[in-house]
């Protein structure tokens, strides 16, 4: 009686284990693949903060000037001089092998025309398909020529003698800004792009994971013995099964991410749960619609490739959604994701109520849509295979072969 009573009381683990035993790709898909993307992910930024990029000088002057404008470039903590170039074909060259991400022309006669005031120009060329590492050459350059200009400026208002050296930077700088970035103070890429880039790799595993799921299921079972005359019900109680699963992988990375690694944290957890609950019945809807649409796995792989890949480009993290166009903000309302890291950011950076997080939430009623197709793709799929079972087997009468007469 009483494994009949435990059997009756587990019959969705009796049913699935027998699949994760035999399927190594679905149970690996759900247990250590997520964990050594997220590590992966999280090792190639772990540095947090880049510094001492290497750059090449071509110093065309050769004076005291120039050697103190490349001493004030390499002085930043983002750019290291790594070497000094003859002539701007070496430098080129170097940029193109990728031996530097970036060279500074300082011209000839360059003390000279700082001391005549006639503004000599200074190039600085960078690839500029490197993103990050253009914005961060670009801001440590400006830095470091300013700090150059104002000394030189404090230098000539001293030179003159009419004035003390507090007023002499005064007149070099008579503004002083302050930028102080808000949510990441420390500039940390770590905290600004893993915190991101994970739950996108998340989704991908939900999605994935559902489609492997009704696989496994449908190739082990076959439509009828799984679903039953009540599919709709047996499909639902089959995946609510690894919902736990999937939130303990979301609460995983968000512990991880904020006690683990201690970045800051400025709401609470509730509102980021119940976000990522509705998250992964979103994926695993369409997870479901990309695999009813065939029931053939890798075509349903291939759409949820197609569907989930920009993901973190879509997300407006590095990329502000207004500036998207049409169809790249229509892409991203239709990413389960999407919505879910704006309650990340309300709640991580904001510290904003519940009730303003979770109203990110209500575009995700949309997903009501496919989860209705998705019912209508299993009732077909359901009612043709109930058709080809029961299709009666037409019995043919022998043909009689008449046989040849003798010949006489």
């Amino acid at each position: 009686m009483r494994r009949s009573t435990s059997h009756a009381q587990t019959p969705w683990l009796h049913s699935q284990t027998p699949l994760l035993r035999h399927d190594k790709w679905l149970l690996s898909c759900l247990t250590w693949v997520p964990v050594v993307l997220a590590l992966s992910i999280w090792m190639i930024f772990s540095q947090g903060i880049a510094r001492n990029l290497p750059v090449g000088v071509v110093d065309l002057s050769h004076s005291q000037m120039s050697r103190q404008l490349s001493f004030y470039i390499d002085s930043t903590s983002t750019l290291k001089i790594s070497n000094n170039y003859s002539d701007v074909g070496q430098a080129k060259d170097a940029l193109i092998s990728g031996d530097i991400y970036a060279y500074i022309i300082i011209p000839s006669q360059f003390d000279k025309q700082v001391l005549s005031a006639q503004r000599p120009q200074v190039s600085v060329f960078y690839n500029s398909q490197y993103i990050l590492i253009g914005k961060l050459i670009n801001s440590a350059i400006v830095q470091a020529q300013g700090t150059f200009n104002a000394q030189i400026e404090t230098i000539k208002d001293l030179a003159k003698g009419n004035s003390t050296p507090l007023s002499a930077i005064g007149q070099a700088l008579p503004v002083r800004t302050q930028i102080t970035p808000l949510f990441n103070k420390n500039s940390n890429y770590a905290q600004f792009l893993v915190s991101a880039i994970i739950p996108a790799l998340w989704q991908v595993v939900i999605v994935v994971s559902t489609i492997m799921i009704l696989s496994a299921n449908y190739r082990h079972h076959g439509l009828t013995q799984w679903l039953g005359s009540r599919y709709v019900v047996n499909v639902s109680r089959t995946l609510l099964g690894y919902v736990p699963l999937f939130v303990l992988q979301g609460i995983a990375f968000l512990c991880w991410f904020y006690y683990g690694m201690k970045w800051p944290m400025n709401g609470t957890f509730a509102p980021l749960i119940f976000a990522q609950l509705t998250t992964i019945i979103a994926c695993m809807i369409m997870g479901s619609f990309f695999f009813f649409m065939t029931l053939d796995a890798a075509r349903a792989m291939s759409f949820a490739g197609a569907f989930t890949a920009p993901s973190f480009a879509f997300m407006g993290i590095t990329f502000p959604v207004t500036d998207m166009n049409n169809l790249a903000q229509i892409w991203r309302a239709l990413l389960p994701i999407s919505h879910y890291i704006e309650v990340q950011v309300s709640q991580v950076s904001y510290g904003a109520g519940a009730a303003a997080s979770l109203s990110h939430l209500v575009p995700m009623l949309g997903y009501a849509l496919p989860a209705w197709l998705t019912v209508l793709l299993i009732k077909k799929h359901w009612t043709n295979e109930q058709l080809n079972t029961h299709q009666p087997i037409k019995s043919e009468k022998p043909k009689t072969i008449s046989q040849p007469e003798e010949l006489s």
